[in-house]
């Protein structure tokens, strides 16, 4: 997984325990396991304040949100360390829905409110021959 340490992301690690080989450490100095993060992530979420609230639940916010600017399949398996563009889709195919649905109502909006614009000069009709 490739991401970059934006500076919010930077601040953050500044102010907690950093492993040898990981960012992120528990108490004991030794990397989490995805299920340990996510239970520490719900005790911190609730200590704040935020009831009901999952890092799953973030992650699956920012695949939707980069999805939804454009971003492809593959960008979301470099982003999230998933492989073979399965997961990928599950939001790619929504925003990628959303977005041809209005790229095609762009289509049809022309100033001859056909599916293709009447260019002249490029596109004619037909010739009829004389019978």
């Amino acid at each position: 997984m490739t991401i970059p340490v934006l500076p919010e992301l930077a601040e953050a690690l500044a102010a907690g325990p950093c492993g040898d080989l990981a960012f992120i450490v528990g108490a004991n100095g030794k990397p989490f396991t995805k299920e340990s993060f996510g239970n520490e992530f719900r005790k911190a979420c609730r200590k704040a304040g935020i009831r009901n609230r999952s890092f799953h639940g973030l992650r699956k916010l920012a695949a939707t949100r980069l999805a939804n600017v454009g971003g492809s399949g593959h960008m979301l398996d470099a982003r999230f360390g998933w492989t073979g563009g399965h997961t990928a889709a599950i939001y790619t195919r929504g925003a990628d829905r959303r977005r041809l649905g209005l790229e095609a109502g762009d289509l049809l909006v022309n100033e001859q409110r056909t599916l293709f614009p009447n260019i002249p000069g490029v596109v004619r009709a037909p010739e009829r021959k004389a019978k």
